[in-house]
């Protein structure tokens, strides 16, 4: 190499690199999806759509085998499946850990025959996880919130289940929190689920907050 060369090019580099890695940023992490069921699925949409971070959530089914179900069928029974919500979110603004905990905060952890007014199978609670990642933050969760409750993880009725499929619910069930704010506040207070969700985790309720090791529900915890 000239030597005249050899003493510029270290120069031109140094000038040249700021604008390489302008240029090329760095790719964005690729959306992921998260598949909860807790009840009620106009709730948990509700619940879970205006986190930051989040991008959509969709109602549906999901758990069972019978392929493009319907409302009538699940809330039927006999299907397996439950009413869930999809959740996409960007991965470098909010963590699956972060939602798991939201989605702690809006169940009643305890109660496996449904959840608040709705009882039967489809309302049942159930992480459903995609791989084995989410598994195992899955079961971390489950630990961590019955911690929390001051509870045995044996007492809680959430079950973590490999996601098969999602089927979307009819067009009528999407953002239905918004689009029928009036039946849908109505619905919500008789259901009584903002006061079990109280009862149940406190302060922290409805909140996607750190855990704590110390219990912050009220006696009903343990009903």
């Amino acid at each position: 190499m000239h030597p005249v060369i050899a003493r510029l090019l270290p120069r031109v580099l140094a000038l040249l690199l700021p604008m390489l890695l302008v240029a090329a940023p760095l790719q964005a992490a690729p959306v992921q999806e998260a598949v909860f069921a807790g009840g009620c699925f106009w709730c948990l949409e509700h619940d879970l759509e205006h986190l930051d971070g989040v991008q959509d959530a969709v109602s549906g089914y999901s758990g069972g085998t019978l392929a493009n179900p319907t409302y009538r069928q699940v809330s039927a029974g006999g299907t397996g499946h439950q009413e869930v919500v999809r959740v996409r979110f960007d991965p470098d603004r909010i963590s699956y850990s972060t939602l798991l905990r939201a989605y702690w905060r809006n169940i009643d952890p305890f109660d496996g025959g449904g959840q608040f007014c709705d009882r039967g199978g489809s309302y049942r609670p159930v992480i459903f996880t995609d791989g084995p990642l989410q598994a195992r933050e899955a079961a971390q969760s489950a630990r961590q919130a019955a911690r929390e409750l001051g509870r045995p993880p044996s007492a809680l009725a959430v079950a973590v289940k490999p996601l098969n499929r999602f089927w979307p619910a009819e067009g009528y069930h999407q953002d239905y929190a918004e689009r029928n704010s009036v039946k849908y506040n109505y619905y919500r207070w008789a259901c009584g689920r903002d006061r079990r969700l109280d009862a149940v985790w406190g302060r922290r309720a409805r909140q996607p907050l750190p855990w704590s090791a110390k219990p912050d529900g009220a006696k009903l915890r343990k009903s």
